[in-house]
């Protein structure tokens, strides 16, 4: 007869999650998600295979906790604005926790961007794909833009977002802002 789990899937996924975004992927010990999920290795093993299915069900889990944000960001109708109001809505949470800096999705696209993980490398490139069809979509609502101007100009800016997930690590508020408003000046 199968056991019964004495702990919510969702919490103790979310804890990961937090530790995950914090260290990253391999500085994270299964002593220490065991101590911070409050299960033992076990229930890790039982629930979601081993570290690594844990990490992807931690990205996962990170990834619809920004949907919000992609999707208010989507359904924006001022283009350049809306690529703007994003960047402040995707750090604006960074701010509120001093232990949890920057995006675990860029992150993580750091991390692994030498290895040869597919399953990691699928999820990143997927995210960012989709955000840079936005950024796109975004920039084509100015129409005095050539296709070569909104390429050049989505690509900056998905770069920009990378170095802005990074900033938010270690920068000041006011950094950050200042940080922002310089990188749509010429947009």
């Amino acid at each position: 007869m199968a056991r019964t789990k004495q702990y919510n899937e969702e919490e103790v996924l979310e804890k990961a999650m937090h530790l995950f975004w914090k260290n990253g992927y391999e500085t994270t010990s299964m002593q220490m998600l065991e101590k911070e999920m409050g299960i033992n290795k076990f229930s890790i093993y039982s629930s979601f295979g081993n570290k690594h299915g844990l990490f992807l069900e931690s990205l996962k889990q990170y990834k619809s906790r920004v949907n919000d944000v992609l999707q208010k960001f989507k359904n924006g109708t001022k283009g350049i604005e809306d690529i703007k109001q994003f960047f402040y809505d995707s750090v604006s949470s960074n701010f509120k926790t001093d232990h949890l800096k920057g995006c675990f999705v860029t992150n993580t696209y750091n991390e692994f961007s030498e290895t040869e993980d597919e399953l990691i490398k699928e999820q990143m490139d997927s995210f960012m794909d989709n955000l840079k069809s936005i950024i796109i979509e975004k920039l084509k609502m100015d129409t005095t833009k050539t296709e070569d101007t909104v390429l050049k100009q989505a690509n900056y800016l998905l770069l920009a977002k990378h170095g802005l997930a990074a900033a938010a690590r270690v920068n000041t508020t006011q950094e950050i802002e200042d940080y922002i408003e310089m990188t749509f000046k010429n947009i």
